[in-house]
């Protein structure tokens, strides 16, 4: 494969995943090379501006862990979104070129078929139905004056629990002898 360089990609098209969305659905195509602030940029003003209920984000391959961050980061700026997640496998055509062809024949290529992961994420302001696969419901929202002693600006969701008694590192005791130097002995024992 050394002498031999991709001179071209493509992806096979699939439908969505999912039933009954509306035929002006907003698809975000995420890309191994998108920028998640444009990404957002776009996906926020379709949902806050222009009002859509539903929006649809996709990646495959090297795609599909931005895919998801962009999906939380939405969820956690808009708030009361349901989510289904279907996952999938995609083919992908690679077409490589031979770069030191034979010099009396035609150059060769090689075309390579790669399946790959790929993830189809809906969000929802519409209630969908909780007993399809991948259904999640939306994360519940904190008041104002809730106490989220838990949370720290990392983006903890919840509180955590109080530590359990048998998990709390033991008192340190110490005991202090009479004499101004010690004895030696019994002078700083721990239990």
């Amino acid at each position: 494969m050394e002498n031999f360089r991709k001179v071209r990609t493509s992806e096979e098209e699939m439908p969505l995943p999912f039933p009954d969305l509306p035929p002006d659905v907003v698809e975000m195509k995420v890309k191994e090379g998108s920028k998640i602030r444009n990404l957002m940029n776009f996906a926020m003003a379709q949902m806050e501006l222009k009002g859509r209920r539903q929006i649809v984000f996709s990646g495959c391959g090297r795609a599909v862990t931005k895919t998801i961050t962009c999906v939380e980061i939405m969820k956690r700026k808009l708030g009361g979104l349901h989510q289904v997640t279907k996952v999938r496998y995609k083919t992908v055509l690679e077409v490589w070129e031979n770069q030191d062809p034979p010099p009396d024949g035609p150059a060769q290529n090689l075309t390579v078929h790669k399946n790959v992961p790929s993830i189809c994420i809906l969000l929802s302001r519409d209630p969908l139905d909780p007993n399809q696969t991948g259904y999640q419901p939306p994360e519940p929202r904190h008041e104002a004056g809730e106490d989220t002693s838990g949370s720290s600006a990392k983006g903890l969701k919840r509180p955590l629990p109080p530590p359990r008694e048998e998990l709390l590192p033991k008192k340190l005791q110490v005991q202090v002898s009479d004499s101004p130097r010690g004895s030696g002995t019994g002078a700083g024992q721990l239990d």
